[in-house]
């Protein structure tokens, strides 16, 4: 019966259907079996308390903010901070993409805006420099995920939601493994380049650069504000994300003057319709992710596997990682997360995991699915800016998939690089 419920899902989610239809099919299909017992007063109430959690009022207001930074001059300016001090590099204009991918996502915390607003203006510039397109696609789609990992994450937030931990704690381990990504993506960019034999720019002037950091101090504020308004006491995460979008129509509308008063409308709409999928998605998970723990399926399939790691603390990180990337390799990483992470509670119990370094390996495999086939998020969003066929965005990925491997094996066996902020933050 669980394999007839697998192929039942699969086929519709190869259909085409949006993954709210395989979970619902899959919640009332259990229903309607004798895999589990319950109504449909129980899946309506599951459904329910699945979003009624007060840290998700987070995520509209994150992602209005990052509409709002798309739409004015936020990513310009973060564009022209990097771009100063990294030009003069050999690989400087692919390092440059990268690391203002990294520093517009510690803006925005989402990666879809962050291949709109860095992808557009790069993507030329990589191209006119003699780089693949192949290549700088890659590069977009990839250093756009490291979005999800510094802070503000919507990834975190639905992780510490679902798995009851501070979210103030998830975003500060957050940073180090996203600059470490970023790092290993500068260092591929910069041997790229040597190998392909192409001339760094002229180095900034340190007027240009002053210019520059001028310019982007007001942007810079964000994840200062956020972070350090989480840690300061001064409010909560949802608190933050108020003043983030506060902040954000403070900068683009009363002071660079970019967004109108009469964009706010159509840009509140674009975030209530992003915000209604992802809702929809938390609330059909969390009844799929119940009727799963109804009918006992998480203990048929671990059981053994938590009996065989007992306290292995590498070989439970491990089996978490390769469970999320398989899963996010095809569905939403918010579904991923939603439905695999209470499966996995009990494992992350018996192994005296601590919470917080599961929530950045978690994240980064939802960073390394949102950029991976088939189903990857970033890649449609890729295809839908770009106008480019599937197959071209994603012929570049593999290197960037497997720096992202590598990372993923270097947070297991050194924790620290996640817990380390935290623990400085008490």
């Amino acid at each position: 019966m669980l394999i007839l419920l697998g192929v039942i899902m699969l086929v519709l989610l190869f259909m085409g259907y949006p993954m709210m239809v395989p979970l619902a099919v899959g919640t009332l299909f259990m229903m309607f079996t004798d895999m589990t017992f319950f109504g449909p007063d129980q899946a309506v109430t599951w459904m329910v308390t699945g979003v009624g959690s007060w840290v998700l009022a987070a995520v509209p207001m994150f992602i209005f903010a990052a509409d709002i930074l798309t739409k004015g001059h936020t990513a310009n300016r973060l564009l022209d901070l990097v771009d100063a001090f990294s030009r003069h590099l050999r690989g400087g204009l692919p390092i440059t993409t990268a690391a203002a991918c990294a520093v517009f996502g510690a803006v925005s915390g989402s990666t879809q805006a962050t291949v709109v607003a860095m992808g557009g203006p790069m993507r030329p510039r990589l191209l006119a420099k003699g780089y693949p397109d192949s290549f700088a696609l890659a590069l977009i789609i990839n250093a756009s995920d490291i979005a999800l990992l510094i802070p503000p994450s919507i990834g975190f937030i639905v992780y510490g939601v679902v798995m009851k931990t501070s979210i103030g704690d998830l975003f500060l381990a957050g940073i180090l493994p996203g600059l470490l990504v970023l790092l290993m993506f500068s260092v591929y960019c910069w041997i790229g380049a040597r190998i392909k034999g192409i001339e760094p720019e002229e180095r900034a002037s340190w007027a240009e650069r002053f210019t520059a950091l001028r310019r982007a101090i007001l942007p810079m504020g964000f994840p200062i504000l956020v972070v350090g308004g989480i840690y300061g006491g001064w409010f909560s995460a949802v608190e933050a994300s108020a003043v983030a979008v506060a902040y954000a129509l403070l900068l683009e509308v009363v002071i660079f003057r970019k967004v109108s008063i009469r964009d706010l409308g159509p840009l509140a709409l674009s975030s209530g319709m992003i915000t209604a999928v992802v809702f929809i998605l938390v609330a059909v998970g969390a009844a799929f992710s119940h009727t799963l723990g109804t009918a006992n399926i998480p203990e048929k399939l671990l059981g053994p596997a938590i009996e065989a790691i007992g306290t292995n603390q590498v070989a439970a990180l491990s089996l978490i990682a390769v469970a999320f990337f398989v899963g996010c390799m095809f569905v939403d990483p918010i579904v991923v997360i939603l439905i695999l992470v209470p499966i996995f509670k009990p494992l992350i119990a018996s192994a005296n995991l601590d919470p917080v370094h599961v929530g950045v390996i978690v994240t980064l495999q939802a960073a390394i699915g949102s950029a991976t086939p088939p189903f990857g998020c970033d890649i449609f969003t890729a295809i839908a800016v770009f106008r480019r066929p599937y197959l071209d965005v994603i012929r570049g990925t593999p290197p960037f998939i497997f720096m992202l491997l590598i990372a993923t094996f270097v947070l297991i066996l050194f924790p620290q690089l996640s817990l380390w902020l935290p623990s400085l933050g008490g």
